[in-house]
């Protein structure tokens, strides 16, 4: 008596999305996993530590990180991972890309509205003419001269 605990703490705990909870408990690897559950991706599920979160303390630890394993990364004893579908890596892989081309076109927006500083004094009175304009093609990664 009193090891019952031991043994939970040294089980890998696979949870699936249907809510369904598989222990194991011996190492093994991501790719037995899903094999065994084909159209899934295995994760590793990371939780915040207590006293980070602004939950009250009745309530479950929230998700911080979701981490997709590559099929020869060995499933550790102790650790909760979780199964997702490719349909879910699929949205997800496509929201990220989107954020990521949201910012970049903010950035590129701000870059474009903000003012040029002039190099002198104020007033100076440099007679020289600005140079033209200059526009960036994306998809080339070249810069054309406006004419």
């Amino acid at each position: 008596m009193g090891n019952c605990q031991a043994a939970e703490a040294a089980t890998v705990v696979v949870q699936h999305p249907g809510g369904r909870v598989e222990r194991l408990y011996w190492a093994t690897s991501a790719a037995e996993v899903m094999r065994a559950n084909p159209g899934h991706y295995v994760a590793l599920v990371t939780h915040r530590p207590e006293g980070e979160g602004e939950e009250p303390r009745g309530a479950a630890p929230r998700v911080t990180r979701v981490k997709l394993l590559k099929p020869r990364d060995t499933l550790a004893l102790g650790q909760a991972y979780r199964l997702i579908t490719v349909a879910e890596v699929t949205r997800a892989l496509q929201a990220k890309k989107e954020e990521k081309t949201r910012r970049a076109q903010q950035q590129q927006q701000l870059v474009l509205i903000q003012p040029k500083h002039a190099g002198g004094r104020p007033g100076a009175g440099d007679d020289t003419q600005p140079p033209p304009p200059q526009l960036v093609d994306n998809g080339h990664d070249q810069v054309l001269t406006a004419l």
